[in-house]
């Protein structure tokens, strides 16, 4: 299997797979138990929020766990905007957001809320005067992406913080495709709450997690989406899932060590792959000019029919927009919104690297690529 869709889900690493299974075999207590076996489960569930925090810059007792970054994002958006003291009704978005945050922001339209979705230019960048002009006393915060999953454009985060806080609103930011592949200080980007998910950094399924300003907390301004038995000091209750934690919090300390070493390897793999495929007649790399991270390409190659070629190489795994669609094929929102035309996001394939690729992926690929346009 060539493996090129590392934007949708990352292989598990064998060091945390492997290091996850003590924790459904051997040291399988329950976290909120008293007796010993329980507190070693509560133990490293501590440790995990400290290796976390101490990537992002954050307190360990503002790391909240969850089953993923969509869940994260329901309860940072419902949790706000749905706490009984919030007063607010303005919310700002983007039109290239994740379906977890435009989903989640119809359902609060839906219930009367007002939404604003800033609009991005060709290259799927945003307009930090467009998004100033667009806050008003009624906004209760602004949810903008780090990194986007199918451009891979990298969104002026530091920027956006300042222009919160100066505004006195919250800055949500989905940290998914950005978290344990670039640096970030939470403090230092004024991120209220960032959001992230274990399977895109090499971990299992089913983990993710949330940083929450303990201010927000103190002031008792975000409300939990599920009630049951107080875990996460009431903020997501539900048995901790220790040995799913356990990976995470491995992942990120993998993240940490060899964030350099992966960003070169992958880097140069995608400058290799970026140049042959531009090679392409017709051929254009979707957001070229803007600023990028180092393992997405999203490229047009028009009138390239990108389910056929899927379908041709069942070994082949890339993408033809986000993994998140429940399998319909339909033009990319993301694209769109940048002003493809129909027909050609629908000629756009993603290709996410990832850090077990080699040259020798990108070579059989390039192949399979140039073969299918040969026949076609």
């Amino acid at each position: 299997m060539i493996y090129l869709d590392n934007n949708s889900t990352t292989p598990v690493d064998k060091r945390i797979l492997d290091y996850s299974y003590k924790y459904f075999s051997t040291m399988y207590g329950n976290a909120s138990s008293s007796y010993s076996f329980g507190m070693d489960s509560l133990r490293r569930i501590s440790e995990v929020r400290k290796e976390i925090s101490a990537m992002i810059g954050s307190n360990s007792n503002e790391i909240y766990f969850t089953s993923g970054a969509t869940e994260s994002l329901n309860l940072a958006l419902k949790g706000l905007a749905l706490n009984p003291t919030n007063k607010k009704k303005h919310l700002i978005t983007c039109l290239t957001e994740h379906k977890a945050v435009l989903e989640t922001c119809h359902y609060l339209e839906s219930i009367g809320y007002e939404i604003d979705y800033l609009p991005v230019d060709n290259d799927g960048t945003v307009d930090l005067e467009l998004l100033k002009s667009l806050i008003k006393s009624d906004t209760l915060l602004i949810c903008l992406m780090w990194v986007n999953n199918e451009t891979g454009v990298i969104h002026p985060i530091n920027e956006v913080g300042k222009i919160t806080k100066e505004a006195d609103i919250y800055f949500v930011c989905d940290g998914t495709q950005g978290v344990g592949k670039l640096p970030i200080d939470v403090l230092t980007s004024n991120i209220d709450i960032l959001c992230f998910s274990g399977h895109k950094m090499y971990a299992p399924k089913g983990i993710g997690g949330i940083y929450i300003n303990h201010i927000i907390t103190k002031q008792n301004k975000i409300q939990p989406l599920i009630h049951g038995g107080g875990q996460e000091k009431g903020l997501r209750s539900g048995t901790h899932n220790v040995p799913l934690i356990a990976g995470l919090g491995k992942a990120f300390e993998i993240a940490e060590k060899e964030m350099e070493i992966n960003r070169v390897h992958i880097e140069n793999l995608r400058d290799t792959l970026e140049k042959a495929l531009s090679k392409i007649e017709g051929s254009f790399i979707n957001s070229k000019n803007a600023s990028r991270i180092y393992n997405t390409i999203n490229i047009c190659i028009p009138n390239f029919d990108t389910e056929f070629f899927i379908g041709m190489n069942k070994d082949v795994a890339v993408s033809n927009g986000s993994a998140c669609n429940s399998a319909i094929i339909q033009p990319s929102h993301v694209l769109l919104a940048m002003g493809l035309s129909n027909d050609n996001a629908m000629s756009s394939i993603r290709i996410s690297l990832g850090k077990e690729n080699t040259m020798e992926d990108i070579e059989i690929f390039l192949e399979r690529i140039h073969n299918f346009i040969a026949i076609r």
